[in-house]
């Protein structure tokens, strides 16, 4: 029933973009511009490539508003779907190799990206093994092939349960099941030898 609830809430909201109001619009940008950046962000590995396709999926949003129903699921997922198209469009179109190119988690300018990591209360050493580890499983994500990444950063990075990923994936709920555990497996593999060598900080 909660969940009702916010889908209600999302509608009236979205109705309100839809009737000019500019707050309500800010509002959809400020709830939803961290997801839509970290997705982009970890199936690219480049924050400026991150951020100009996060602007592409917010002109696509506010064109495309009006084909939004309540009724058929939350606005986080049909919003997560949007930027699933995207990435794809974007892809296809520009880049048809780059989503299984290993590739590094610095912007063109080898700037650091900044990770999502809760730093209050740790040590540097602590802190800069933590963003090492960011670093390490980014850089294995991005060898995952294009399906087993998609699934396992919208189940464990995006927390979307099984139902909305099919919904976002097209794809049955058991596939999207068996494509998480075997992303998990090789994810796991991957890393293994590089935190395994380096060990967390006491």
């Amino acid at each position: 029933m909660a969940s009702v609830g916010i889908h209600v809430q999302d509608g009236e909201l979205v109705e309100r973009c839809l009737a000019g109001d500019g707050t309500a619009w800010e509002d959809v940008v400020r709830l939803h511009s961290r997801r839509v950046y970290n997705l982009c962000f970890r199936f690219t590995g480049r924050a400026t490539d991150a951020e100009d396709l996060a602007q592409d999926v917010f002109v696509r949003l506010f064109r495309n508003l009006g084909s939004y129903r309540a009724e058929a699921g939350s606005l986080a997922t049909w919003l997560t779907t949007l930027t699933r198209n995207l990435l794809i469009d974007h892809y296809r179109r520009a880049k048809p190799d780059r989503m299984t190119d290993a590739l590094e988690t610095e912007n063109d300018q080898g700037e650091r990206v900044e990770l999502p990591l809760e730093a209050q209360g740790r040590t540097a050493e602590q802190q800069v093994w933590g963003r090492e580890v960011q670093e390490q499983v980014q850089r294995a994500l991005l060898k995952l092939s294009p399906e087993l990444r998609e699934a396992v950063i919208l189940r464990d990075l995006q927390d979307l349960d099984y139902k909305e990923i099919a919904a976002v994936m097209r794809i049955p709920e058991g596939t999207v099941k068996s494509r998480i555990n075997r992303g998990r497996i090789e994810l796991a593999r991957l890393l293994r030898p590089s935190l395994g060598a380096a060990g967390s900080p006491s």
